[in-house]
């Protein structure tokens, strides 16, 4: 079995230049780079794309799969999601992306193309999902209520934060490392990304992400 490889960004793209050479690197098969989002109302994925896409092309990175999220995947978007190289879940509104992948035929898919070695990336919203809970704060909430819900379970005893520095996650971080008694937390700042293999940090890179290990104070 292949090494399993997820990276995680406290806010949305684009990578960051270290991470998306290594992510580059991690690729597995020929198939296409799988970017999915969910459609916002108003604004144009194809004018946001490249902020993802242009990245990956400074490293030879150019062929693309855009699956706009939705209650009723395609059989042809299941088909060209299994035989990706790599996954992008992208950034919005965590509940609906929750709703569109979490116990769904796209997040089995996801679910087990990781576990083959294909490289999996979550931006924001996306890092939110991969843990084996969802744990949505109440500044992401349009009732300012938190919200606990289901993840991936793509980095199982962890729980994470995103936009650490702008949404003051400290104290939820802490609370969710404690109640979930977690063997690891994860606080990403904005402009911060994490590499981890097999479940292990392996690289991070922008301003220094806070990292909660069991019996261990924030360092």
């Amino acid at each position: 079995m292949r090494d399993q490889q997820l990276f995680l960004f406290g806010g949305g793209p684009p990578f960051t230049p270290s991470l998306c050479k290594t992510f580059v690197s991690c690729l597995n098969g020929t198939g296409p780079v799988a970017l999915l989002y969910v459609p916002r109302p108003g604004s144009s994925w194809a004018d946001y794309a490249p902020i993802y896409t242009d990245a990956l092309a400074i490293f030879g990175i150019t062929t693309f799969f855009h699956l706009p999220l939705s209650d009723s995947p395609t059989a042809e978007q299941l088909e060209q999601l299994a035989g990706s190289a790599g996954i992008i879940i992208s950034g919005g509104e965590t509940e609906r992306y929750q709703q569109f992948i979490v116990e769904t035929p796209i997040g089995a898919l996801i679910q087990e193309r990781f576990q083959h070695g294909v490289p999996v990336a979550g931006f924001s919203a996306g890092a939110l999902l991969t843990p084996e809970e969802c744990r949505i704060p109440a500044i992401d909430q349009r009732n300012g209520q938190a919200l606990v819900l289901k993840g991936l379970g793509l980095l199982p005893d962890s729980v994470i934060s995103v936009h650490y520095d702008t949404w003051q996650e400290e104290t939820n971080l802490r609370q969710a490392f404690l109640s979930t008694s977690s063997t690891f937390g994860y606080g990403l700042p904005e402009q911060t990304g994490i590499h981890l293999k097999n479940g292990q940090l392996m690289q991070q890179e922008g301003p220094e992400a806070v990292l909660l290990r069991q019996k261990e104070e924030m360092t």
